[in-house]
């Protein structure tokens, strides 16, 4: 069965950067993910990649970050006060910093500078302004 515009298909993905190293994949928890074609959840272009693949089958091929972890929201670029810092964490630009929810868990923030007892961090994701490699294989496909 071929993926469709209103198809449900079961995969396993890398996503590398530009020089070949893993960024991220759902092999390392063995846990493949369910991408659901045609409610909105995925971008147009990434849909127009994966439509027509069958099971079993693998595509390799380059994607905007924003295509998987969403445009670059100015609203997601915070100023903290550099006090509220543990004074033992070494803060430099690019470090990436885990943040605890209110509602538990955490978050990763990069830190982006540091003026004065201003820390810029910037809780998008990382990968979103720069152009990556997907590697994708189809496990199962449901209409």
């Amino acid at each position: 069965m071929q993926i469709k515009t209103d198809s449900k298909a079961l995969v396993h993905f890398n996503v590398l950067l530009k020089d070949g190293s893993a960024a991220d994949s759902t092999r390392v928890d063995g846990k493949p993910v369910w991408f659901v074609f045609g409610d909105g959840s995925l971008t147009d272009s990434l849909e127009s990649q994966l439509l027509g693949m069958e099971k079993k089958q693998t595509k390799k091929f380059e994607i905007d970050g924003s295509d998987l972890f969403g445009p670059v929201n100015p609203d997601n670029i915070h100023y903290m006060d550099i006090d509220q810092f543990p004074t033992d964490l070494k803060l430099e630009e690019g470090a990436i910093i885990a943040f605890e929810q209110m509602g538990g868990g955490s978050i990763p923030g990069m830190i982006r500078g540091i003026q004065g007892h201003s820390v810029k961090v910037d809780f998008n994701h990382p990968l979103a302004e720069q152009e990556v490699i997907l590697e994708v294989e189809i496990l199962e496909v449901k209409a």
